[in-house]
């Protein structure tokens, strides 16, 4: 009969051990949450851009020839008049030669022509012509002196050419491309150097379409040299009327108000101030509230009477900083989870998270330990009497 009930105990031991253990509590998880309300939408964008002169030229011949010497390099700070390049001016000085040549010509006609008219003039005055051939030497006159007169013109026009096979800078600034070098033969007007003029610059940056509506001209922005760190003032001082052709975005010009521009190239972060876009109010959440479900975006709704969370799908329409405008899924006055949304589950209990400041504040929270930091502490309190004493 004993080792009947000790076998009995056994075999009630071992089913024990095999059981499955019962499950853990839950644990209830503390959270952070926001009241859901409306809000406006506030922007503040950014671009990308690069520091430009406000006046550059593309200077080149107003000739065609070949180019002999380029005295402008690229870098180079040059004043206005001073020489860029030259042409071979061999051709020019031929044609001007030509001209002049063709000047004395004309000139040599017109005085011919000058003293027969004068002679039948004295004829006439005797008689022994008639009016009409007086006439016709008055005529070869006035077509000799119109000659002289387009030969002269000519000679000008030679001359001009002569000093066009010198470049020029017309105005002070730096070289800052060369499109041509010696023993090329370049047409007349084709670039030869670019020069940005000395002055104001501006920082050129690009926005897209459905953006160019919000940059105004005269609107204050802030800019930032990337190389430097430091913030310059600016306006917008043009906005491009038409896009282009290839990025189908808008340039945009600001003027830079400083008595030291930064250089020339110089990568910028262009700033623009921030407003209030008009349109109804709006609801917005951080970016720590989303969660990902699948192709899902939900946050965590809370359900006050239960303590617990439910999930809630929501549509995002567009970002505004670090926080996200809610399109649908959400009223206000709901309560959202805001931090710790990866590690809850669906209705799972939980309390509201509270800081240590609020803790201590709070009537049924623990008691605040004594401060010793001005060096006195508050007498302990007397034990209680033993029983029985006196």
């Amino acid at each position: 009969m004993k080792k009947t009930v000790v076998s009995l105990a056994s075999v009630a031991l071992l089913l024990a051990a095999c059981s499955r253990p019962a499950p853990p509590e839950e644990p209830v998880r503390a959270v952070k949450v926001l009241t859901v309300g409306t809000d406006s939408v506030a922007w503040s964008r950014e671009y990308a851009g690069d520091v430009r002169a406000q006046v550059e030229s593309r200077l080149g011949f107003r000739v065609g020839g070949k180019l002999v010497k380029r005295q402008a390099e690229l870098g180079q700070h040059v004043q206005a008049g001073q020489v860029l390049a030259q042409l071979d001016p061999q051709d020019l000085r031929l044609a001007f030669e030509a001209a002049r040549a063709q000047v004395a010509a004309a000139a040599t006609s017109r005085n011919l022509a000058a003293a027969d008219f004068k002679r039948y003039q004295a004829l006439k005055e005797q008689n022994f012509i008639s009016g009409a051939e007086l006439e016709r030497r008055e005529s070869t006159l006035k077509a000799a002196q119109a000659q002289l007169e387009q030969a002269q013109s000519q000679l000008a026009v030679q001359g001009n050419q002569a000093d066009y096979a010198v470049l020029t800078a017309d105005v002070s600034g730096v070289v800052t491309a060369v499109e041509a070098e010696a023993g090329q033969v370049v047409p007349a007007g084709a670039p030869v150097v670019r020069i940005a003029a000395d002055g104001v610059r501006d920082a050129v940056f690009s926005v897209p379409e459905d953006q160019v509506a919000a940059v105004k001209v005269g609107a204050p922005v802030g800019v930032r040299v990337w190389a430097q760190g430091a913030e310059l003032a600016g306006r917008v001082r043009e906005v491009a009327a038409s896009g282009d052709p290839v990025t189908r975005t808008y340039p945009v010009k600001v003027a830079l108000q400083s008595q030291s521009p930064p250089p020339l190239g110089a990568t910028v972060s262009v700033r623009l101030q921030a407003g209030q876009d008009a349109g109804p109010p709006v609801i917005k959440l951080p970016t720590s509230a989303l969660r990902q479900e699948g192709a899902a975006t939900t946050v965590w709704v809370l359900d006050k009477a239960s303590m617990t969370v439910r999930a809630q799908p929501v549509q995002v329409a567009t970002a505004d900083g670090n926080e996200v405008v809610i399109g649908s899924g959400l009223a206000p006055g709901m309560q959202v989870v805001s931090a710790g949304v990866h590690v809850l589950a669906p209705g799972q209990k939980v309390t509201i998270f509270q800081s240590n400041a609020a803790a201590a504040q709070s009537p049924t929270g623990p008691a605040a330990p004594v401060s010793v930091a001005n060096g006195t502490a508050p007498a302990a309190a007397a034990p209680a009497p033993a029983p029985g004493a006196k």
